[in-house]
């Protein structure tokens, strides 16, 4: 496999090219690390958002936008497939880097995890990278600086000439569009941490409604994910059959039911103090090669609906 670094930067060089269709801004900081705003100073969009997974996917899936109904009304879903789970989910996708950086708070997803690969999904699908450029997405309400670019430069092992962050805000289109495309991350994630081996995940499509776009990041934070919680719905194919298939989707936790602005609340906005098993997707098919298919969870929509203001 190619390196995951390498295939995203191609996907990068992609939206610089097409910057003013896609609604996105450049900006070249010090040092000539590239910040691509997606969505935190300017409005981004829908297709922003689906060229921001797949750079966060680093071209390892296939990414596209369609009209679907959540309580009657119509709003745009997000339907992202991949026959590499492991590599383009877990060690691409999967936010998994939390940056606080003398003031700047983010959580970064994509492949520059892959350089410094120091979370377990990288253990247990074997795989670390080694290029020298950097594609680190960045959620976040402020665009990183050149201080964001030296702690990124530095973990990953590249200069920061080779850094590029794409930055955007969850409460964007670009946001809601690039959150609805997660919910096969989910569901493989979840596997994984109940002792599932990611590499007998064959292949996974999930598709998630697009939250409306909230006014401040702690309610699109919260919308964006019960639309994975109550809306997502995924269809994994594996290898090999388990025992714990139905702890997979949301319904299966004792926080199936509650909003995440509760959920969030509860915690006082302390992510650490959130069980992992809520981030989940509301149903879940798991087909077995061979055996038993798996039909597991359910949509809320009630619940979508009231999230959603609709």
């Amino acid at each position: 496999m190619e390196s995951l670094n390498r295939m995203a930067t191609d996907l990068v060089d992609e939206a610089l090219d097409f910057a003013d269709e896609l609604n996105v801004a450049v900006h070249q900081l010090e040092g000539d690390a590239l910040v691509v705003d997606f969505g935190v100073e300017v409005p981004g969009g829908v297709e922003a958002g689906l060229m921001l997974a797949e750079i966060q996917t680093s071209g390892l899936a296939t990414v596209q936008s369609t009209l679907d109904e959540v309580g009657g009304a119509p709003l745009t879903h997000v339907e992202l497939s991949t026959d590499h789970p492991g590599l383009a989910l877990l060690c691409s996708q999967k936010a998994g880097w939390e940056l606080s950086v003398d003031g700047f708070e983010g959580l970064g997803s994509g492949p520059a995890r892959a350089l410094v690969a120091e979370e377990e999904e990288f253990q247990r699908v074997g795989y670390r990278d080694e290029f020298d450029l950097a594609v680190l997405a960045i959620e976040s309400e402020m665009l990183p600086d050149e201080r964001v670019v030296e702690h990124v430069a530095e973990r990953a092992g590249v200069a920061e000439s080779g850094v590029f962050l794409p930055a955007f805000a969850t409460a964007s289109i670009t946001g809601s569009v690039s959150m609805a495309a997660r919910a096969a991350e989910l569901a493989v994630f979840r596997l994984s941490e109940l002792g599932y081996d990611p590499l007998d995940v064959l292949s996974a499509t999930g598709s998630a409604p697009v939250a409306p776009v909230a006014g401040d990041e702690e309610t699109a934070i919260a919308r964006t994910n019960d639309a994975l919680a109550y809306g997502g719905r995924v269809h994994l194919v594996v290898d090999e059959p388990f025992d714990r298939f139905d702890e997979v989707p949301s319904t299966a936790t004792d926080e199936y039911g509650t909003s995440f602005a509760e959920i969030f609340a509860d915690a006082d906005w302390d992510f650490y103090e959130v069980p992992e098993s809520v981030f989940a997707p509301a149903q879940v098919t798991i087909d077995v090669v061979g055996g038993e298919t798996h039909v597991l969870g359910d949509v809320n929509e009630k619940l979508l609906v009231e999230s959603f203001d609709l």
